[in-house]
């Protein structure tokens, strides 16, 4: 493992992604109290239900690009693919669309890859998931991945965002081979964004144990399942390029920190002042990431 030494990486797993009026919350505070079953029911709600903007279909703004669309567990997954040679697939993460990677694809083609990209289930062009419009899970976003890479693979590299980086790392721990992985903002464990919705909707520890294991139940693993360094641990993992800002609000530095000292053959790059989507865009970062997944 090689990372950046820097003594202001965080390793704070404070992290943003609820927002919760407070009526809402007032009402979470009742039913903690009277029944934490049906707190814990409403929360996994709130967990699973993506932002309405996921579900608007947006073109990727590169020309050139073949249509597609693949099945992936009984679902249609839409996308589109630049270029011939060896095969990079386009990861976005939760709530995200293809076209947040776009500036990927011309330096790839260019260097001369093959480029994959794809709206994960219930996001943008692709057609809801198991639970219906506007609701998805890590363990889809994986298995719409393995369907890709199965169609147009293999997959020389997959350059991830987000929470599409958790669900990168649990095809590859179970089973799906690929031989670089850059992995951009990583959300490095869900557990941590589920003690941030506990905090944001005021419930305490009964309706939170109801709440891991409603989760739990619905994706059919142990939350751990998604423990993104302890899966490095477990399963030898490609050589991974690790790009983190410090000034991320939504999955902090430290979690991309984190996974880069649990993987052995990991490294880590900390930007600043791109925050969570800036560094999607950076000419720095494309080129850095570009030069990796192309060594």
């Amino acid at each position: 493992m090689t990372a950046v030494a820097d003594s202001r990486v965080q390793k704070s797993t404070t992290v943003r992604f609820f927002t919760v009026p407070a009526p809402m919350r007032a009402a979470f505070a009742v039913l903690n109290r009277a029944a934490p079953a049906l707190a814990a029911r409403w929360a996994e709600h709130i967990w699973f239900t993506l932002p309405g903007s996921a579900t608007q279909a947006r073109p990727i703004p590169v020309p050139g690009g073949q249509p597609f669309t693949v099945r992936a567990e009984g679902h249609d997954v839409a996308g589109q693919v630049w270029g011939n040679g060896p095969t990079v697939f386009l990861m976005h993460g939760w709530g995200g669309y293809a076209g947040q990677l776009a500036s990927f694809v011309t330096p790839l083609v260019d260097r001369g890859q093959r480029v994959v990209a794809f709206d994960a289930p219930s996001h943008g062009r692709s057609a809801p998931g198991a639970y219906g419009p506007r609701s998805s899970s890590i363990p889809e976003f994986a298995a719409a991945l393995t369907a890709v890479v199965a169609e147009f693979g293999p997959a020389r590299a997959v350059i991830a965002h987000s929470m599409g980086g958790t669900a990168t790392a649990v095809a590859l721990c179970d089973g799906l081979p690929a031989g670089r992985i850059a992995l951009l903002a990583p959300m490095a464990s869900p557990a941590s964004h589920a003690r941030q919705l506990t905090d944001v909707l005021g419930f305490g520890e009964p309706t939170y144990q109801r709440l891991i294991a409603r989760v739990e139940r619905r994706v059919g693993v142990p939350m751990h399942h998604f423990d993104v360094p302890e899966l490095g641990r477990a399963v030898a993992m490609p050589p991974t390029l690790v790009v983190h800002d410090r000034d991320d609000r939504h999955t902090p530095v430290g979690g991309g920190a984190a996974i880069a000292a649990a993987w052995p053959a990991a490294r880590l790059h900390v930007t600043e002042g791109l925050g969570h989507r800036r560094l999607l865009h950076d000419p720095d970062v494309v080129a850095k990431v570009v030069d990796f997944v192309t060594a």
